[in-house]
């Protein structure tokens, strides 16, 4: 580290993308408090993207009253999707240039380092009722079926498959499969149905998660329904990461590899190929997402930054839209009017682009009317819940596992 640096008073930020679900917002707390202990002569903040307060600009304007002036942001996410590669780095960047003086260095999604894979090992032991410490030699007799986020994302859909395959080789496992809770394929429903044909009498569903939330709500759902239905089949369900030791392990690696100077290695990292993108107008949404905004903080108007790159593309000029400050509605409302006689407003503080395989046939339809929580109806086209609309109910929210206590 440079003299200059050494020189400035540094802090920690860690980026999460927020949930609904109160309990999440809760444990992702939990993480900067085990941060804190491994680095206690430093200020450690975190906040959100979307849904939960603090909002990353909290956390990094709690940092700034710190007078930290050297900020060592991470994302608090497993797999570099959307999120970790576009809206965080335009939080940041967008932020750094209204801050004068202050640097921030934008490090590594938590990936699959060895200590997230020993974590989620362990977990996957301590619901067996087994000592990761003295694991048994095989798990012949035992299916694992790893549940993953799921996105739009192929490279971090395909690390979730990596994961698996990793596991279920240093675990021993009779098979191992991977499904999702996202907006891939399979979904956890079909993908359980499909593996329970292979006749293993006991499984463990495993959710690759950091917290709770709705999708853990979703997934835990769809187990209890299939369990009910076939007893003759023990089903175990793993607990997910939250703030186990070794995830604390795999956050200070990523700050120290900021602090060490590992990201200048002359290779393109998270936050340069954002604005290299950015500056060639790859990046679809680069805006503060969807940040929870306090509505007695009226400091966080457009920059410069903002106003040089105010336009969304979307790959349509005709929809092309400025951005407003902090608003963050960009349109994202779906209403689906269907002969059934149910109507589905969908309205969003945020937009993700269509997935281009929302109408698999073993993916997110099948979730129609089995937990899927009303916003994710938005993603479907008028051609699939027409297709569907036997499935759909006039209110969702009654029937979705994601709502359920």
């Amino acid at each position: 580290m440079s003299n200059t640096k050494a020189a400035k008073k540094q802090g920690i930020m860690i980026c999460g993308h927020g949930s609904r679900d109160k309990d999440a917002e809760r444990e992702f707390g939990l993480v900067a408090k085990g941060l804190k202990e491994r680095f206690p002569e430093l200020p450690v903040e975190y906040g959100f993207l979307e849904f939960s307060a603090p909002n990353i600009h909290m956390g990094l304007n709690s940092l700034l009253s710190q007078g930290v002036e050297e900020i060592y942001a991470v994302p608090g996410m497993l797999f570099a999707a959307t999120h970790a590669k576009n809206d965080i780095p335009s939080v940041l960047t967008t932020y750094e240039e209204k801050n004068s003086g202050l640097h921030i260095t934008y490090g590594r999604e938590l990936g699959l380092q060895d200590d997230m894979i020993d974590a989620f090992q362990a977990r996957i032991y301590e619901s067996l009722g087994l000592d990761p410490a003295n694991p048994p030699e095989n798990l012949y007799d035992t299916l694992l079926v790893v549940v993953g986020r799921g996105t739009s994302d192929t490279s971090a859909n395909a690390e979730a498959a990596k994961l698996t395959r990793i596991v279920s080789e240093n675990m021993g496992f009779g098979w191992s499969d991977t499904v999702y809770s996202g907006v891939t394929y399979p979904s956890v429903g079909v993908g359980l149905e499909n593996l329970m044909k292979l006749g293993y009498k006991r499984i463990v569903v495993a959710p690759y998660f950091l917290f709770t939330g709705r999708l853990i709500k979703r997934i835990q759902g769809y187990v209890d329904k299939v369990a009910q239905a076939n007893p003759t089949i023990e089903f175990i369900q793993t607990p997910y990461l939250s703030d186990h030791p070794r995830v604390i392990d795999a956050f200070q690696h990523r700050v120290e590899e900021i602090m060490q100077g590992e990201l200048q290695t002359g290779e393109e990292t998270l936050m340069s190929s954002f604005k290299r993108r950015l500056a060639a107008g790859e990046v679809d949404v680069h805006h503060h997402h969807a940040e929870f905004v306090d509505p007695q903080d009226d400091t966080q108007g457009l920059s410069d930054f903002d106003l040089k790159h105010a336009v969304v593309s979307t790959g349509d000029a005709s929809h092309s839209s400025v951005l407003k400050p902090h608003a963050h509605d960009h349109g994202h409302s779906h209403s689906h009017n269907h002969a059934h006689g149910h109507s589905h407003d969908h309205s969003h503080g945020h937009s993700h682009g269509v997935y281009k395989h929302i109408g698999h046939p073993m993916g997110p339809r099948t979730m129609i009317g089995e937990g899927i929580c009303c916003c994710f109806m938005g993603q479907f086209t008028d051609e699939i819940l027409e297709e569907e609309k036997s499935k759909i109910e006039g209110d969702c929210t009654k029937t979705a596992f994601a709502h359920r206590k």
